[in-house]
């Protein structure tokens, strides 16, 4: 438990997305930002070396990184969390766009007593989330991985436009459809592409049978593009920053080039594909010891960098 934090009860009911579940509290605690709660989760007891902090992907939550979390909690210690509105957190101010996001996640390790440096690690579309807090705070960041990610700089190529554009009816429709109850009867074969177990399975499911959760997520995606351009404003993440880039499956060779690049760039850098994972498995138990290794490599530069 943090220091000096209350936990307090999950949201009451019609504020969170799991309020009316049967009562069953979250894993994890809920951190009081002030005006809102946010979903936190911790493993690993290390203080001695940088905290790692998961940023998850589109319409994912902090359950995405369970598998991760539980492969690495006895070497690290490692955070992860539900966004504003998503999971089991509670809405904040709009827009969700890439600035909102670092400042809550700013907040969020303040109100822990999570002194920095901070190692990030952003899945998808996180990767503009995790640059954006790396450029506004760089004296905070140690390391940085990424995970099949899609880096801003992708984001001005005419088929990523088309590919983000094109998520949009998709990301409707799961809004939609959520408030009709038809992603409740489709969660159990939609919901966790990951392959996750217990309760982050069940909470990939309960959120992707949330109206509340699907609402906020879409509102995220509604700022991609533009969070691209924030990103890219504000630079490329410094050469000296230890940066690892795992990617998965058998895209074409220019869009491969392309995500890795960052970790390219990287003086010490580490790109790796795992060709058998897909884009959400990557994270799962099958796979995730591929991000083990990125992660460990981002750690181990990063104290020696000390």
């Amino acid at each position: 438990m943090a220091r000096n934090l209350p936990v307090v009860a999950p949201p009451a009911k019609g504020k969170g997305l799991f309020a009316a579940s049967k009562g069953v509290p979250p894993r994890g605690r809920m951190v009081d930002l002030g005006d809102r709660q946010i979903r936190v989760v911790i493993e690993g007891d290390r203080r001695d070396q940088p905290l790692v902090v998961c940023e998850a992907g589109a319409f994912g939550t902090g359950a995405d990184f369970a598998a991760v979390q539980a492969a690495l909690s006895p070497r690290m210690r490692l955070l992860a969390y539900d966004r504003a509105g998503l999971g089991y957190s509670e809405p904040g101010p709009e827009p969700r766009d890439s600035r909102a996001i670092s400042d809550d996640l700013k907040a969020l390790l303040g109100k822990l007593g999570e002194a920095p440096p901070y190692i990030l690690v952003g899945h998808s579309m996180a990767a503009v989330h995790v640059q954006v807090f790396a450029l506004r705070w760089p004296e905070t960041v140690k390391g940085v991985v990424l995970l099949d990610a899609i880096p801003a700089e992708a984001l001005v190529r005419p088929a990523v436009v088309r590919f983000v554009k094109g998520s949009m009816p998709l990301a409707n429709a799961a809004r939609v459809g959520s408030g009709l109850l038809l992603t409740a009867v489709s969660a159990p074969l939609l919901g966790d592409a990951i392959g996750l177990s217990g309760e982050p399975h069940a909470e990939k499911l309960r959120a992707f049978a949330s109206p509340q959760h699907n609402l906020w997520a879409a509102k995220e995606l509604e700022c991609w593009l533009k969070d691209g351009e924030m990103a890219r404003a504000l630079g490329e993440f410094d050469r000296e920053l230890p940066l690892a880039s795992v990617t998965a499956g058998r895209s074409r060779a220019w869009w491969k080039r392309m995500q890795a690049e960052p970790a390219h760039r990287s003086r010490s850098g580490y790109a790796e594909n795992i060709t058998r994972a897909g884009h959400a498995s990557l994270l799962g138990p099958k796979h995730c010891e591929a991000v083990e290794r990125a992660i460990s490599f981002v750690m181990k530069a990063a104290l020696a960098s000390r």
